[in-house]
């Protein structure tokens, strides 16, 4: 299995006008109650930002959305070995991410998570970047902790 792939892959940490940071309830992890941030694959021939850009008009369901910041190093990290034996999730080891600071532009009422073919997430909700350390992320909690470190700067737009 170490011999698979790193998924190449954009995340993105969403800041509204009031600071607060957007997290969703993970649609096929609700019953563990897991947490994450929008994330996907980058299609063949398409760039991060444009990626990024995709994923969320997908996952959320608008394109109210400012880059503030893209991170300068792709992240990685591995996945456990349950998420291994997925079918879909074998073909790779882990992902390696590009993230971004993101702004929300739009109203509350432009997220749509119904949008997407495929339900990512089962709810959402603002928090205080501070509450990200207690919300349960699972095995994504590291590259949070890091990412939300280096992007807590935009808490105060």
């Amino acid at each position: 299995m170490t011999d698979l792939p790193y998924r190449p892959n954009v995340a993105a940490i969403i800041f509204n006008p009031k600071g607060k940071i957007f997290i969703a309830l993970r649609h096929d992890l609700a019953k563990e109650g897991i947490w994450s941030f929008p994330q996907g694959g980058i299609d063949a021939n398409e760039n991060p930002s444009e990626a990024i850009k995709r994923e969320l008009a997908e996952e959320i369901g608008t394109d109210q959305i400012e880059i503030l910041e893209e991170y300068p190093e792709w992240l990685s990290y591995d996945f456990p070995p349950d998420v291994l034996l997925n079918p879909l999730k074998g073909k790779y080891k882990g992902q390696t991410q590009k993230w971004f600071a993101v702004r929300f532009t739009g109203k509350d009422e432009d997220i749509d998570l119904d949008n997407h073919v495929e339900k990512e997430f089962d709810e959402w909700k603002w928090i205080d970047i501070t509450e990200l350390k207690t919300i349960k992320t699972g095995y994504k909690y590291d590259i949070y902790m890091k990412i939300s470190d280096h992007f807590k700067k935009y808490t105060h737009i």
